[in-house]
């Protein structure tokens, strides 16, 4: 039961990036990539956080935080850049 639900995560964790590479390429705007990309980072994180679920390796939440605090940093950074205009 617990390899099903699983895999189910996984499964849908990898459409979630699918959809965020889509948006990635298709995206007509820059604002519309850079909210892409925090999608991938976002789904990302939640891979990390999965796999230390399977692995039994529960350091990998402590890099998922961290990850997920830069890429915070990096996209506020991304908004004052664009906010401001080229």
């Amino acid at each position: 039961m617990a390899e099903t639900i699983l895999l189910a995560a996984a499964a849908l964790i990898f459409l979630g990036v699918a959809l965020g590479v889509l948006r990635l390429v298709l995206g007509p705007t820059a604002v519309d990539r850079v909210a892409a990309i925090d999608m991938l980072t976002i789904t990302s994180i939640s891979l990390i956080a999965l796999y230390a679920l399977v692995a039994d390796r529960f350091i990998y939440l402590d890099v998922a935080l961290v990850y997920g605090v830069l890429s915070f940093l990096a996209v506020l950074a991304v908004a004052r850049y664009l906010e401001r205009g080229p």
